[in-house]
């Protein structure tokens, strides 16, 4: 795990757990994200502003994948990172996530993509 990123690692924590929703009092007024999520024979995006993040959120399945940073950085006002997420212990899909902070440390533009099909810890 790394803690060159600890704003997504805190906003993964949150995602994992039984309130995902508190990332919201994490982003600006002004966020906007997108979310490629592939399952591998089907994909979809998640795009928008807090709403889409809220949509995104909804149709989540509540503490049961686990997302694992595997390693990360910081640039200037960026955090970057690459993972995996796993259900019930066993890798499910590899992600990567680029956040744009503010200097409060809120998140103003997210871009996390997912797959299935390409892994990193085999």
């Amino acid at each position: 795990m790394t803690t060159s990123t600890p704003l997504l690692h805190a906003w993964f924590e949150i995602m994992d757990s039984d309130d995902p929703d508190r990332v919201l009092d994490h982003i600006t007024a002004d966020f906007q994200l997108s979310i490629q999520f592939s399952k591998g024979e089907s994909a979809a995006e998640f795009h928008g502003d807090r709403a889409a993040l809220e949509v995104y959120l909804a149709q989540r399945e509540k503490s049961v994948l686990t997302h694992h940073i595997l390693s990360g950085a910081r640039v200037g006002d960026t955090e970057l990172c690459l993972g995996e997420t796993r259900r019930g212990g066993d890798f499910e899909a590899s992600f990567n996530a680029s956040a744009q902070l503010t200097a409060e440390d809120k998140v103003r533009r997210l871009l996390i993509c997912r797959t299935p099909r390409v892994r990193f810890t085999d």
